[in-house]
């Protein structure tokens, strides 16, 4: 049957049809709190692998690429979702999606992806996953890559800015809901430092030398923490995390544990430890070190005795990078994309099809996978379900529950559609086996591409003169979402802009706040 999981590791895909009621059913499916939950909540870590493809596990690929065995036995242990999806093919955005349940593109930004220093993504007053789960007890921490924004004192805009590094920061992570904040806000983005809670670590009173290929000629001489190094940060920031571990199961109090990754994501620097192991490239050998850091922070759960009650997701943002080595781990027989056209910034399913593996052991099947359609978004009802809270109206606007599917109790799907975005801005929205693109230059008019997945998962026969019918049903279900400020069931909520295009390519990264 479609949109069911199997207790084995075939990852064939399935074509099926989705009702237009099929949220409607998902709600259906909801399995009570008492049911699921036992005595106590369980701690919840998510690891978000950065520029992670839908390829970049052996264990996914018949154990072809890149040797990834801490993934693999993750994998092992686990649910792989072998349709699942990034809300977008660059990592702000997505980050966005993941944390509040809504598409970024209902923000003003159309494009892209934060700059350095610029303002923060998530709105003071909005729901976020760790604000709902701190209302449910649980202690919060994010350590590792921001990229969401604050507001650094100091003059001047985004990466012209001379920030005041002295005074601490303002709207960061640590006021949209976590108790604990470590890391960095992007690794190829000043000031190249480390940041805890409210203020940098250590005064960047150096700069990043003029010659440094790691970082983008723009921040070539930026500030820079003394004696800073690339290849010390995925290191750092995996034992921070397997201490922040240890220390939680010491309390009764349940935690949950955001751990968004800095590798495979560029600058690739594989510490001393990995440099050269795979004897491919440097970003191999981060793929390897991505792995290692997974896999320390699986052992800590599993040292700390916490594993029967700890939930844990593993994740990538969206695809594979061109950028950082791609064409040389295809020559070595490593598919980034898997199958997929495509790569990380793109439309096609390479950009934004991604690893979702959940392991909940004694609840999840062991070695399962489903084909259910799924979304990082979805991770903010699913733990909304799983702890007993009720979603406010006006907040995870495109989330959806995968609880049943977790607990192997889905038996229609719990997804209607799925909308995509690219790092240009242009959109595409998955129905069933369809999936409608829409690409469109600045100023000339729309064109649309249809794909069926499930005959062409390569995305390599455009049938949409064949089928002008779904085109337009599509495109109606797009414009409906857009208009009505969400894709799930409930009252109609307001984008925070009024020019959202989704025929065209948006003239400005910004868009003109709705009021």
């Amino acid at each position: 049957m479609a949109g069911t999981c199997q207790t084995n590791r075939s990852l064939s895909r399935r074509t099926f049809l989705v009702s237009a009621t099929a949220a409607m059913t998902a709600a259906s499916c909801a399995t009570p709190r008492s049911r699921v939950l036992g005595d106590k909540p369980p701690n919840i870590v998510i690891i978000l692998a950065d520029d992670f493809g839908v390829g970049d596990i052996a264990a996914l690929n018949e154990g072809r690429g890149i040797p990834t065995p801490c993934l693999d036995h993750f994998v092992s242990q686990s649910m792989s979702f072998t349709d699942a999806h990034s809300a977008s093919a660059v990592c702000s955005p997505t980050r966005y999606g993941l944390l509040t349940g809504r598409y970024c593109w209902r923000t003003c930004l159309q494009s892209w992806v934060l700059d350095a220093y610029e303002p923060p993504l998530i709105a003071e007053d909005r729901l976020t996953l760790p604000k709902m789960l701190k209302k449910h007890g649980y202690a919060t921490a994010c350590i590792g890559k921001w990229h969401l924004g604050s507001v650094w004192a100091g003059e001047g805009e985004a990466r012209k800015k001379k920030a005041d590094f002295s005074v601490p920061i303002q709207q960061g992570p640590i006021t949209r809901g976590f108790d604990y904040y470590f890391g960095t806000e992007v690794p190829n983005f000043p000031p190249f430092t480390f940041i805890e809670n409210d203020h940098v670590l250590v005064q960047p009173t150096d700069q990043m030398p003029e010659n440094d290929a790691s970082v983008h000629v723009g921040f070539q001489g930026a500030p820079m923490a003394p004696g800073w190094k690339f290849d010390e940060i995925l290191p750092t920031l995996t034992s921070k995390c397997a201490a922040y571990i240890h220390e939680q199961a010491q309390s009764k109090q349940p935690f949950f544990l955001y751990f968004p990754m800095t590798s495979p994501h560029e600058p690739v620097s594989p510490s001393g430890a990995f440099k050269g192991k795979s004897g491919i490239a440097p970003i191999a050998d981060f793929l390897m070190e991505t792995d290692w850091s997974a896999g320390q922070v699986l052992g800590a759960i599993d040292a700390a005795g916490i594993s029967d009650n700890t939930i844990v997701i593993f994740a990538g943002d969206n695809g594979h990078s061109a950028y950082t080595g791609f064409d040389v781990l295809v020559q070595h027989g490593h598919m980034p994309s898997g199958p997929y056209r495509g790569h990380k910034g793109e439309i096609w399913e390479g950009g934004h099809r991604v690893p979702f593996i959940v392991r909940w052991p004694g609840k999840v099947a062991p070695g399962s996978s489903c084909d259910q359609l799924a979304c990082l978004n979805d991770v903010m009802a699913t733990c909304a379900e799983l702890v007993g809270a009720k979603l406010p109206e006006d907040s995870a606007e495109d989330s959806v529950s995968l609880l049943p599917a977790l607990l192997g109790r889905a038996e229609a799907p719990l997804r209607e559609a799925l909308v995509h975005h690219d790092v240009k801005g242009q959109f595409a929205i998955r129905q069933g086996p369809w999936k409608l693109v829409i690409l469109a230059g600045k100023d000339s008019p729309p064109a649309f591409e249809l794909y069926d997945l499930g005959r062409d998962i390569a995305e390599a026969r455009n049938v949409a003169g064949q089928h002008a019918d779904v085109v337009a049903r599509m495109l109606k279900l797009l414009d409906e979402y857009v208009a009505k400020g969400r894709s799930t069931p409930g009252p109609q909520q307001a984008n925070d802009t009024l020019d959202i295009d989704v025929r065209h390519i948006p003239k400005e990264r910004w868009a003109r706040p709705r009021t």
